[in-house]
Parts: structure tokens; C-alpha cells; sequence
């Protein structure tokens, strides 16, 4: 039987994720900070649940957490990484800014290298990091959101590079949703359910690919921001 791991499992993309990788069969860690919620979501699972309390911005002991939950679990074939804060700040509210680059950014990463450590010892596995399309702006409404989305993209480029020519068998993918139905959503514009981002996302983690967009049709979105010149594309997204 696979195994995953899915931080941030205890509502939206998340709990979507996990719910629906427990229908395919999978035992599914899940961690977050809250874990009353957990603790329902891993009763109702028709699969084997191992929870986890685990703050991402507590960067040591969440890492100590992830590497113990997976040594629980026996090994894990799948982590995603969906923890992630996000909320307008047009005042450019520090205590905002720099929650939201700890969690998305810091937090991000800490996870990021020990599961990909985990993989290189064990042979195989597959990461992915849920971004955003607002990875490919600079949107004024949030710019430390945009940024550390960015930061999630490049970082899975990164982590991609690192395991080309080593021995085990790791793929990396970098997901870009657009709007999603949960408490971040920042529109309305092709709002997608959380079910159906999961469904799609799984989909290309299962299918190894490098980048993809959720829903698809945000591929569009993305090609015609980055064909933007700058100075339309800072006005659009002031």
C-alpha cells in the first residue's frame, strides 16, 4: 500500500487531498496545527490515518515531527506540501507580511529538504508544492503572498535540479492553482472546489510532471501574464 504525507490536511486543499488519497487506497499522514480537526478527518478515512500536530513556523520541530510521522508510517511515497496563509494587506501590515513569508517561504522549505532527504535515503518519492498563479506577479493586493508563492516555484526548481544525477528515483512538482473555493480564495474568477483542485493535483503528482496549473485552464492565465509587459502588468495588478 502508498503512503502519503499532506501538511496542512486539516481543511481545504488540504483535507480535500487527503480525503481523496485515502478513496485511491493510500495511508495518509496528516499534520497540521490543529489537531482536533485531524484527529475527525483521520477517523472518517476508510485508510490507516497517522496524525501529527506540526507548526511549519517552528521550523526545527516541525521537521523533527515530519521525520518522525514518517518513520511511524514506515516510509512515505508522496508528500504534499499545502500549509499556507494568505490575506489582503494594501497597508503593508508587517505582522502580515512576515506571517505569511514565514509560513508560505521558511516553513516551506524546512519541509521541502527534509522530505526530499527522506527520498534520497530511501530511494523514491514524490514532492509537491502547492504555489499559485500569483507566482508569476507582483499583486499590491498582498506582495509578500505573490513573493513567497514565487519563492515555492523556484525552490521546486531548485530541489528538481538538486536530484537530477543522484541515484534515487524523486520527482518534484510545482502546482499553480488559481482560485480555489477555501478561506485564502482572494476571487471568484473560474473558483474551483477544493475536490476538484485535489483530483487534478494528484493527477500530476501521479503522473511525475514538473509544473502544472489547477485548473488547467489557468495555463492561459499564466501564459498571457508572463507576455504582459511590466509596466501593464504592475497596473493590472496594483
Amino acid at each position: 500500500m502508498e503512503r502519503a504525507i499532506v501538511v496542512g490536511a486539516s481543511s481545504g486543499i488540504g483535507q480535500a487531498l487527503a480525503e481523496l488519497l485515502a478513496e485511491r487506497g493510500y495511508e495518509v499522514g496528516l499534520a497540521a496545527r490543529r489537531v482536533e480537526r485531524l484527529d475527525a478527518i483521520g477517523e472518517s478515512l476508510p485508510t490507516k490515518a497517522y496524525v501529527a500536530t506540526l507548526d511549519v513556523t517552528d521550523t526545527e520541530q516541525a521537521r523533527e515531527r515530519f521525520d518522525a510521522l514518517v518513520d511511524a508510517m514506515g516510509g512515505v511515497d508522496l508528500v504534499v506540501l499545502s500549509a499556507g496563509v494568505g490575506r489582503p494587506n494594501p497597508e503593508l501590515d508587517w505582522a502580515v507580511e512576515g506571517e505569511t513569508l514565514a509560513v508560505n517561504a521558511q516553513g516551506f522549505a524546512a519541509l521541502a529538504t527534509t522530505a526530499m532527504a527522506t527520498f534520497d535515503e530511501q530511494g523514491h518519492g514524490t514532492l509537491v508544492g502547492i504555489s499559485s498563479v500569483a507566482a508569476l506577479f507582483g499583486g499590491g493586493a498582498s506582495p509578500a503572498y505573490s513573493a513567497s508563492k514565487a519563492f515555492v516555484s523556484n525552490y521546486c526548481d531548485g530541489l528538481r535540479a538538486w536530484a537530477t544525477g543522484r541515484d534515487a528515483d524523486v520527482a518534484v512538482v510545482d502546482v499553480k492553482p488559481g482560485y480555489v473555493d477555501t478561506e485564502m480564495a482572494f476571487g471568484d474568477f473560474w473558483k474551483a472546489s477544493p475536490e476538484t483542485a485535489a483530483r487534478q493535483i494528484l493527477r500530476a503528482a501521479e503522473a511525475g510532471r514538473r509544473h502544472a496549473y489547477v485548473t488547467r485552464r489557468w495555463r492561459l492565465v499564466g501564459w498571457l501574464i508572463r507576455a504582459m509587459p511590466h509596466g501593464l502588468r504592475e497596473r493590472v495588478f496594483s
